[in-house]
């Protein structure tokens, strides 16, 4: 597809409202199953008898396609940072839930002005940086630095997460951000390979790639999801590594480009941190209170036993 400025930006801000959607009801669904270790299968196959995460996987697929679609019309310097919104209307959708449920609510002031610290540093970035498209062609070249690098970071990742209790939600939450970021580059790549067709597709490196990156990341985000502590910066580690690393990777790799004279680089830094604070105050929303309809399968079961034992009259 050419590249299609307002096309790629409405696409990607409706693939963000929907993935905002799969974030909000993924993320209750996941604290009513037992806690797995991280890329264990077994976690997915406690969440596919939730019908909620069902919904959530709906949404998911459809949020992916529309990604799919607005990278195919846009750069990924313009469509990645866009796609940070996605935390903007889960945090919506997520305080309704818990509205119409008659949960808890958080204190919403300090993200509500999240919201509005990330949208004006998303507009800012946008603005100043006014990246260019690059190039989609997947070289053969970009292979082995791309996979050793997504191990060695990953693995890191993982180790952290296995060896640390207290750092395991940050360190799963940035293993998925690099999934996510790798999944988009490799999709970026695979957009120009669609004028071939199937065979033009599974002809070439990305697809493979991303059949590695994609479920790895979707495991590692239902992990990340569970932890019931940190949750918050979780949520602002996962929406913030995801378009850094695959923009970097654009800009080394696809020539994509930003503005690059020191006051357009200023402006970028200052827009980019903004919308990092932005995303850490907003992604307070996330943290769901504990409460009877969150508590884990088979956690009442054992209550009610812990109950009983310690009654004689039960």
């Amino acid at each position: 597809m050419n590249n299609n400025t307002p096309a790629a930006i409405a696409t990607a801000v409706i693939a963000a409202g929907v993935l905002g959607l799969s974030a909000a009801i993924d993320q209750r669904s996941t604290k009513k199953v037992k806690t797995r270790e991280p890329l264990s299968p077994r976690l997915l196959a406690d969440l596919v008898r939730q019908p909620l995460w069902l919904i959530a996987i709906g949404a998911n697929v459809v949020g992916f396609i529309l990604q799919v679609v607005a990278l195919a019309f846009g750069s990924l310097a313009l469509v990645q940072p866009l796609l940070v919104c996605d935390l903007l209307f889960a945090v919506v959708i997520a305080w309704y839930l818990r509205q119409r449920a008659g949960e808890p609510q958080p204190d919403m002031r300090p993200i509500w002005l999240g919201v509005v610290i990330t949208t004006i540093g998303l507009a800012g970035f946008l603005a100043i940086g006014q990246p260019t498209p690059g190039h989609t062609q997947a070289h053969l070249y970009m292979l082995a630095p791309l996979v050793v690098g997504y191990v060695v970071v990953v693995g890191v990742c993982l180790v952290i997460a296995n060896g640390n209790t207290d750092l395991r939600p940050l360190a799963l939450a940035l293993a998925c951000g690099v999934s996510y970021g790798v999944a988009a580059f490799v999709i970026k790549l695979l957009t120009s390979q669609f004028g071939g067709g199937l065979a033009g597709v599974f002809t070439s490196w990305p697809i493979y790639v991303f059949a590695v990156v994609g479920p790895a990341g979707f495991i590692l985000n239902q992990n990340a999801l569970q932890q019931g502590t940190l949750l918050a910066p979780v949520q602002a580690i996962i929406s913030v590594a995801d378009p850094v690393l695959s923009i970097a990777l654009g800009v080394a790799w696809l020539d994509v480009r930003l503005r690059s004279s020191p006051a357009a680089i200023a402006g970028e830094v200052m827009s980019f941190l903004l919308l990092t604070f932005g995303i850490v105050l907003t992604s307070r929303a996330h943290a769901i209170p504990a409460g009877p309809a969150e508590a884990p399968a088979g956690a009442s079961a054992e209550a009610g036993q812990t109950r009983a034992n310690r009654d004689p009259n039960a």
